[in-house]
């Protein structure tokens, strides 16, 4: 008999108006061209220009003349090459150039889904059996280039959520590039990536221990820069580049509303998207509390498992994984150690969940069979869907499953508390499958979480459907945990 399941009215779907102002450049020599007609225009015509550009876009963009100047200053090799004197050039002017080098794009036109949910940073002010809450989302835009966006929510005693407002001007992170590296780990990580040492280790041999990251950057570039290298010499010297770019700390502006924070694509790595990020409140064994999330980096041929970990929301700290078990999609941590040591969920062969152990947050390796596909729901492949989460009885996960036609179902299993590697409940039947209603999206028949937590003693289960929206189902946990104990 399957666990009764109370889904939620309560739905969040793709909103077009939510838009930020990037940079954009059609080609060399089509940016030449704008450009040279902006130097060709008399200073009013410039102020005018400008002024009817920011009349119509200054209140849809926190700082809109920032990014103008910031996007003009990325055009400046061009300039340069041009061969126009910019001496005494005028700011508007500047700014003017910068505006034809940027364009909205919108975040969640094309779908909002995949979420997590985590107590918020802040638990005052709030009455008896209510948890103030942060839901993560992908969002996803043209050209199907996904996101991380947040809303911040209340869960009452009746496990209604009340969303809190939303604010109307996107913030883009200022990106603040790693500036130190350790030698040794950093060429771990090009051996995992198979990147071979007969093009790193010419380039690498004289790097101190701990190298900075302009140091390496600038030997990169001058490489690339050579027009007689070989196809793969040039594509091992690519992905070094990509890998440099792939830690960096982000920060936002602490006036900005945590509904108005965007984690968009900056590294080469997540060109095309940041997906699934599973966030979790980590509790050290100190007593130390941070938020971490995995989430996979895509730039359109290759992903790479990233590490993203917080204190704040305000400030973020990304890297890369690193190890054996960090391999493809689907991982999730545990909120605390287990003996001493970090833990997490993983499937490297694409079918089964594995659970790993380390010393270390962002090194994975020897990764052990936890389940494989075991009912018909899900005989194609297992996985989980979000973080694990502690209770009295076991570490709760909730998994998903592929079947028939490639239908998502979501379904739950219970770990030791002691030996997470002993699978001592499993559910038989789905907790959560698409209903009628449910089925049509951009990818039609499924159900997805990505995070999920306990209140007032029940499962709060945001869950994705069909890659399109959002909305959230709440399960009884005596329910659960009395259908997971009988199987």
């Amino acid at each position: 008999m399957r666990v009764p399941v109370t889904r939620k009215k309560l739905h969040f779907l793709p909103d077009s108006s939510r838009v930020i102002a990037r940079y954009f450049m059609n080609g060399e020599a089509e940016t030449k061209d704008t450009i040279a007609l902006v130097f060709a225009m008399s200073e009013n015509e410039v102020h005018v220009a400008l002024n009817q550009t920011l009349r119509e876009f200054a209140y849809r963009h926190r700082h809109i003349t920032r990014l103008f100047m910031n996007h003009y200053h990325n055009a400046k090799g061009i300039i340069d090459q041009m061969q126009i004197n910019v001496d005494g050039i005028s700011e508007e002017r500047k700014l003017l150039i910068g505006s034809y080098l940027t364009m909205e794009y919108s975040l969640e036109s094309t779908a909002f889904f995949n979420p997590s949910i985590i107590p918020d940073v802040d638990q005052t002010y709030l009455e008896e059996g209510e948890m103030r809450v942060i839901i993560s989302f992908r969002a996803t835009g043209e050209g199907h280039i996904s996101s991380i966006v947040f809303r911040r929510a209340i869960l009452d005693k009746n496990n209604d959520l009340h969303m809190m407002s939303i604010g109307k001007s996107m913030d883009i992170a200022e990106v603040l590039q790693k500036t130190s590296y350790h030698k040794g780990r950093f060429i771990k990580k090009m051996q995992e990536m198979n990147i071979s040492d007969k093009y790193f280790g010419a380039i690498v041999e004289n790097l101190p221990d701990h190298f900075e990251y302009l140091v390496l950057k600038e030997a990169v570039d001058n490489t690339l820069k050579d027009p007689s290298i070989s196809t793969d010499r040039r594509i091992a010297f690519e992905e070094i580049a990509w890998l440099l770019e792939s830690y960096y700390d982000i920060e936002f502006h602490k006036d900005s509303d945590i509904s108005e924070r965007v984690i968009f694509p900056i590294s080469e790595s997540e060109s095309n998207g940041i997906e699934d990020a599973r966030f979790v409140r980590f509790t050290d064994d100190d007593g130390t509390v941070k938020f971490y999330a995995t989430y996979t980096a895509y730039n359109g041929h290759t992903i790479l498992p990233k590490f993203l970990s917080t204190e704040d929301f305000c400030t973020f700290r990304i890297m890369p994984l690193r190890g054996k078990g960090a391999m493809g999609k689907n991982l999730a941590f545990f909120p605390k150690k287990i003996k001493g040591q970090y833990a997490m969920l993983s499937r490297i062969d694409g079918v089964n969940n594995y659970i790993m152990f380390s010393d270390r947050n962002t090194l994975w390796d020897n990764p052990i069979l936890l389940q494989k596909p075991k009912y018909p729901w899900e005989f194609s492949k297992i996985g989980n869907c979000g973080s694990p989460i502690w209770t009295e009885e076991g570490w709760l996960i909730i998994t998903h499953g592929v079947g028939p036609m490639r239908r998502y179902c979501i379904g739950a299993s219970l770990l030791d508390l002691d030996d997470p590697t002993k699978v001592i409940g499993r559910l038989k039947e789905p907790l959560l499958m698409p209903l009628e209603n449910e089925r049509e999206g951009y990818v039609p028949n499924v159900v997805y979480s990505c995070g999920s937590i306990i209140h007032n003693n029940h499962l709060i289960l945001p869950y994705a459907v069909s890659d399109y929206s959002t909305t959230y189902a709440v399960v009884e946990m005596a329910a659960l945990f009395e259908g997971l104990k009988n199987n």
